[in-house]
């Protein structure tokens, strides 16, 4: 478990579609995907401190559109330089 106290920055990575409106590509999910490893991975490494975890059910027609995410917020003692918004 990692100290909060060392937490300088948090990135907030959402992984799937939060917008019904606005549907994300299985590319940029992939991509939401790679950069929470690089994330929990290279370095400097950082430390997943919470999870939010979202779904929707519309109705489209006659069909029932489950839509879920998921947003891992990761902390770090200090900004990535590999790390750009």
């Amino acid at each position: 478990m990692v100290d909060l106290s060392d937490v300088r920055f948090v990135k907030r990575i959402v992984v799937g579609s939060s917008n019904p409106n606005q549907m994300e590509s299985e590319g940029q999910i992939e991509e939401a995907r790679a950069l929470l490893n690089r994330c929990l991975g290279d370095s400097p490494r950082g430390h997943l401190m919470a999870t939010e975890k979202s779904f929707t059910i519309l109705q489209i027609g006659e069909h029932q559109v489950v839509l879920q995410w998921i947003c891992y917020h990761v902390g770090f003692m200090r900004r990535p330089a590999w790390l750009v918004d």
